[in-house]
This record gives structure tokens, C-alpha cells and sequence, in this order.
């Protein structure tokens, strides 16, 4: 499961199995939303088949996996979010990306669900 979150500057994962291709490199400390801090551990791609998110950064001991919406919207996404669910759509050529839940206050993506998302 990956949460959309507005707060976040980058796309962010604690789980260094998710990727793909991945480049060790320490690159500072992340603060997390109870003050806490995580140090950048590396940076690469996650996904599965034609599916790949690019330039999400490892952070040691981030306990969820974040996807940037700013970082969405420099990719030439269009984020709308409506009462139960979110859309990310390719402004571009306007195809629809994947859709994202909500579950209580946040919503959620899961990465089985996206196809064929390239550019993120």
C-alpha cells in the first residue's frame, strides 16, 4: 500500500525490497510527522511488469510508503480527489493513471493496481 501524501517532497519508502533498481547514496535526514527523523539511504525505481515509479528515495526506518503529489504533478500528473477516492491523470495525453482509496482520513494506492504508469 502506498498513501498520497501532500506533505511529502519526494516519493518515500522504509522497505528496501520494493525496488527495482536502486543506487546507495546518503542523502540527509527526512522528518517524519511525529518529529522523528529517518536518514536517505538511497534513491531508485519501484513497481512490477510495465509499472515503474522513479527517483523514490529509501529512508531507513520510514514505517509507510508515500507518494509525493507534488512530485506527481512535476511528473505531469493531475491529481483530483473526490469524497471516497482519488484520481491521477497524465496531463499530457490525458490518460488516466491509477486511482487511489480512502480509507478513514488518508488515501491509499496499491501498486498491484497501477498499469502501464511509466513517469512517475
Amino acid at each position: 500500500q502506498w498513501y498520497l501524501d501532500s506533505g511529502c517532497s519526494k516519493h518515500m519508502t522504509g522497505n528496501k525490497s520494493l525496488f527495482v533498481k536502486f543506487e546507495s547514496k546518503e542523502g540527509g535526514d527526512v522528518t517524519f510527522g511525529d518529529n522523528g527523523k529517518g536518514k536517505i539511504k538511497g534513491f531508485g525505481s519501484i513497481g512490477k511488469n510495465k509499472t515503474s515509479i522513479h527517483n523514490v528515495l529509501f529512508v531507513d526506518g520510514l514505517k509507510h510508503n508515500l507518494l509525493s503529489i507534488s512530485q506527481l504533478c512535476n511528473k505531469d500528473c493531475r491529481v483530483s480527489f473526490e469524497k471516497d477516492s482519488c484520481k491521477v491523470i497524465n496531463i499530457n495525453n490525458n490518460k488516466f493513471n491509477f486511482v487511489g482509496y480512502r480509507h478513514g482520513n488518508v488515501y491509499v494506492v496499491d501498486i498491484d493496481d497501477l498499469h502501464n504508469v511509466k513517469c512517475l
